[in-house]
Formats: C-alpha cells, sequence, structure tokens
C-alpha cells in the first residue's frame, strides 16, 4: 500500500491515523518464501513536524511460518512490529546514500507500508527457530522426525577422518 505524503505535508503540525492493510502474501529472503500465519492493519500516525519533516509512528503484530532448524516443522513466530522514525524529504538520494541512510520505502512523496514492514522484519528475523527446545530433529540415515517416530537406523555416524583415533580406542578396549 502506498500512502502520498504530500496531503500531510501541506499543513504543518497536520497529523494523520491511518490503519493501513500490509499487502504481502508472504515474506521472502535469500530465495525462501516464508506465509504469514497471521496479520493485522499497520496502525500508522504521521506527523507533519515542518521544513519537510514527517515523523511515522506505527506498530501491529504478525506472525511467520519458519521451518524448525531440527526437524523442518513450521514454527508460527511472532514478530511485534514498532515503528518510530523521522523522515526528511528534503535531502535529496544521494545524500541519504552518502549518509547510509537508505530508504528503500520512501518513494518521492510515497510511503510503501509493505517495505517497511519488510525492513522491520528484516532487521528482526531470528537466527534460528526451534519447534522446542528438546527438538530431536530429523534422523541422518532415513530423515524421519525423531519428534513423532523412532527408527532402527545405527545411531552414531562417526566422521571417517577420524578412523584412525578410533582404531587407536579400539586396541586399548582389546587389553
Amino acid at each position: 500500500m502506498l500512502i502520498d505524503l504530500s496531503e500531510i505535508m501541506s499543513v504543518k503540525g497536520n497529523v494523520e491515523h491511518i490503519q493501513a492493510p500490509i499487502e504481502l502474501e508472504s515474506f521472502c529472503m535469500e530465495g525462501i518464501d516464508y506465509p504469514f500465519a497471521a496479520k493485522s492493519c499497520l496502525d500508522l500516525t504521521i506527523t507533519n513536524l515542518g521544513e519537510r519533516r514527517v515523523k511515522i509512528e506505527g506498530e501491529t503484530k504478525l506472525s511467520l511460518l519458519i521451518p524448525c532448524n531440527r526437524c523442518l516443522e513450521d514454527v508460527p513466530t511472532l514478530f511485534e512490529i514498532q515503528v518510530d522514525k523521522e523522515l526528511d524529504l528534503k535531502k535529496r538520494e544521494e545524500e541519504r546514500i552518502k549518509e547510509l541512510d537508505e530508504l528503500n520505502y520512501l518513494i518521492g512523496y510515497n510511503l510503501d507500508v509493505d517495505l517497511l514492514v519488510y525492513d522491520e522484519i528484516l532487521i528482526d528475523f531470528p537466527m534460528k527457530v526451534l519447534c522446542d527446545e528438546d527438538c530431536k530433529g530429523l534422523c541422518n540415515t532415513c530423515g524421519t522426525n525423531r519428534n513423532k517416530n523412532t527408527c532402527d537406523c545405527f545411531d552414531t555416524d562417526l566422521d571417517p577422518r577420524m578412523s584412525v583415533i578410533r582404531d587407536i580406542f579400539n586396541n586399548f578396549k582389546e587389553v
């Protein structure tokens, strides 16, 4: 959803409250799509501070289905997004890049809500997601989810580079 900031910037001190729907169908990162389990509108308050400056405040809660790092089951992961930004529209694109203040969600006088939410999810995206702290994961041999079923596969899959050390331990067992 695009929000036109030019009407808000017409009067100093103008305050707008907007319920902006999130139109993203999924969150895509590194070629992987994470579907939304739940999402709500972004409650935005946009304030004209004068001199072509705008303050944007907002919040929303949404949930993504992210696979568990051990068993690959989808885990609903909650994101509580808080936005509190002050935008200076006097700056040119080159000045923003030079100051490392790239605002990809600001296109001219239009605020792209989906890109704003995408950036906030990207910042808060977890490094590792587990369905349970005691998740047993998948069997390395047959791929069975060890949380749901057991398998008869040989449990210790040893590194072949350690065969010399394994032989030394086997020789000491015989003594």
